[in-house]
Parts: structure tokens; sequence; C-alpha cells
């Protein structure tokens, strides 16, 4: 009874000796894990090579449209209007040569008369006076051996009556140019702007009855800033005339207009340190089968873009890839990342133009990139193996369909 109690306390623990062994051969026996490598990946860029390009700028401005010439028109004699051209009329259009208004004429036809026959009356007295001349020189010579005098042979009185003929000749010509004045005859092609006269009405010298402008050229005066001049060679945009599209909303519609560039002011304006550019616009009322489809009437507000006078070559990228301290983003082709200081020409809302910083060739680096740093290491998308096997496989879907 004693042993077969001793065999049953102790087989528990004879057991569990054996499971230890067991368990510690197991554990002896068994092979170590195998390490791998984690492999990091480059961070995923988008890049684009970028090239110089032959770049022209333009720079933009706004003006009103303005005649050329205007003229405020004025009698030169005085009378009474008695008849007005039924395109004297504001906004009414003339030609060249057009009478607009006709003054009463009756006393210069007549001073035209009295001129007419003071002039006959002269000429006849200096005839007259030749003719006693000849007389007299005829009188003297029979007196031989005396020298006539001046008077003897009436020289003081021939050059008294030439005198007469051309005072009578001036008062003809006054009197012809002050009949031709009771007309107001049009200096140009144009449209009127403002009447002061009617029929009926007195009006004296110098009396301004209306107000024209030509429709032969129009301008538009174009404020420039010292930065606009950075981009255009004004002088010779000038020698060159240089176009300039202008336009504006008419009616609903854009329309555009050529103009040339020919002057420029020349002076800064004391109040806004601006000099102004000039540019002309032929024909702007489409008086001559000109090649617009819209008058460009004056009083018009229009935007003007002027046309550069040389190209030069830039590299032009996005606005959004040009960092806030005017670096740019680069992968080498050791695919690292570079930052890049770059010299930017100019910049608009959409571009920013390159002068220096930037090679041809160089990959730019399109996509967010955060906390970059100088080597930091990129990866393409057709060098990651995910993008490439996306590529395959719509590669493989445009050849099945």
């Amino acid at each position: 009874m004693k042993l077969s109690s001793l065999i049953r306390s102790a087989l528990p623990i004879l057991l569990l000796g054996l499971a230890l062994i067991a368990a510690g051969i197991m554990i002896l026996s068994k092979k170590p894990p195998e390490k791998k490598v984690v492999e990091e990946l480059a961070f995923l860029v988008d890049a684009q090579p970028v090239y110089t390009e032959h770049v022209e700028f333009t720079v933009t401005s706004q003006g009103n449209v303005q005649p050329k010439h205007k003229t405020s028109i004025a009698t030169q004699v005085s009378g009474r209007v008695v008849e007005i051209a039924d395109n004297f009329v504001v906004g009414g259009f003339f030609n060249k040569g057009d009478v607009l208004l006709t003054l009463e004429q009756d006393d210069y036809q007549t001073d035209l008369s009295l001129a007419e026959a003071e002039l006959a009356q002269a000429e006849a007295a200096l005839q007259e006076e030749i003719a006693r001349g000849k007389v007299a020189a005829e009188e003297w010579r029979s007196v031989n051996g005396v020298v006539p005098p001046e008077l003897g042979l009436r020289k003081p009185q021939l050059a008294k009556e030439q005198a007469n003929v051309k005072a009578a000749k001036a008062k003809l010509a006054r009197a012809q140019r002050n009949l031709e004045r009771t007309q107001v005859i049009a200096p140009y092609d144009g449209i009127v702007i403002e009447r002061n006269a009617d029929l009926g009405q007195f009006v004296g010298t110098g009396a301004l009855v209306g107000e024209l402008y030509s429709t032969e050229v129009a301008e538009v005066r174009l404020p420039l800033t010292d930065a606009d001049l950075a981009f255009i060679d004004l002088e010779s945009g000038i020698s060159h005339r240089n176009p300039v599209t202008l336009s504006a909303m008419v009616g609903g519609k854009f329309q555009q207009w050529q103009g040339t560039l020919v002057r420029s002011e020349g002076v800064l304006d004391t109040t806004n340190r601006l000099i102004y550019a000039v540019v002309e616009v032929r024909d702007p009322y489409l008086r001559d089968n000109s090649e617009f489809s819209v008058p460009l009437r004056f009083g018009q507000f229009v935007q003007a873009v002027i046309s550069g006078t040389d190209a030069r070559s830039l590299i032009v990228i996005p606005r959004s890839l040009l960092r806030l301290d005017g670096t740019v983003l680069v992968a080498d082709e050791n695919n690292e990342l570079q930052i890049k200081q770059v010299d930017i020409a100019r910049s608009s809302p959409e571009s920013v133009y390159i002068s220096a910083g930037l090679r041809d060739g160089d990959k730019v680096v399109r996509s967010a990139v955060p906390n970059p740093y100088n080597g930091m290491p990129v990866r393409l998308p057709e060098q990651d193996p995910a993008e490439q096997d996306v590529a395959d496989e719509d590669a493989a879907l445009d050849t099945g369909a």
C-alpha cells in the first residue's frame, strides 16, 4: 500500500518533468526566424523637365479714345446766319471742304465791287502817268545839253500811281477773302460735337459757332509705369510702330481694334509719376471701308495690350511652383531633391518667367513635398513599381480595346 501510494504521488511530478524536458528539447532545436530588411521607398514626386522659350512681353494699359484733331470753329467776319448745312448738327458727319454755315454776303459783295472799281481807276491812272512821262521825256530830249531832272520826267508821280495800284490790288484781295469767309468750311473729315449758331442769328467776328472732331485718326493716351518700361523699349517701339490691340465691350459683345504706337508725351506726370504713350487708330468711324466691324467711338474706354520689341529666352513655369522664398524644387539625375534659388524676370497671375537659376532639362517638381531639404531622396512616377503596374494595365486595356 505504501509503495502504490508513493508511485501515485510521484507520477504527476515525473510526467511534469518529462514535459519540461520535451519542451526544452523543442525550444533548443527550433531555428531562429529569418530577418527581413524593410525597404523604405523614397518620396514619390511628379517632376517635368523645363526648357527655355522665346518670350515677347506685352504691357497692358487703358485709356479713353480721343480725336487727333479737334477744332472750335469761329467766324472770321461778322454777319447774319442765312444758311446752315443739313449735316451741321450734333453727331452729323461731314467731309473736308463742306460748307457748314453761310453768313449774309451782300455787304461783302459790295465791298468786292468797290475794290474792283478802285483797282480799275488806279490802273487807268497808272497808264495815264506812264503816257505823261513819255511826253515829258520827249520834251526834254528836244533841249540839247541839259540833263532832265527826276521831277521833269514825272518819275515820282509814276511811283505814286504804281503804289496806288498795289494798294488797290491788296484791297481787292482782302475783299475777296472776306467774301469767302462768309462761308465756314470744314477743315477735315469729321463729326460735329457742338453747334452754337442758328438761322437768323447775328454773329460777330471771332464768335464760336461749333466744335468739330476729326474722324480720320483717333488717339488713345496710355499711362505706363516705370515697371512697364522694363518690358518694352518705348523709343524702339515708336520707331518700329509696334502694334497695339485695343479691346472693349460694345453692345454686350467683346470687340477689338488694331492701332500703332506712334509717340510718347516725353515727360513724367508730376502728379502720378506716369509717362503717357500715344496710340493711333486710322478711320475709327469706318468711313473709308475700314477692316474693323464696329466703329471705335470717341469717349470709349478701352483696354490696351502693347507688344514688346525684343524677344527674350526665358524658362516659364506655373506660378504655383514658385515657393514663397523665391526658390524652386528640382529632382536631379541622382533622384535627389535640390532647392534652387531663381531670378524672376517677370511674373503674372498664371506664370513666372525665370531668367537664371534653372537650366534646360532640369526636372522641376510639380507636386507638393512636405518639409523638403537638399539631398532628400525622391522617386519619379516612371520609377515607381506600383505606378508602372498601373501604367502597364492601362496600356493592356488600351491594346485590348
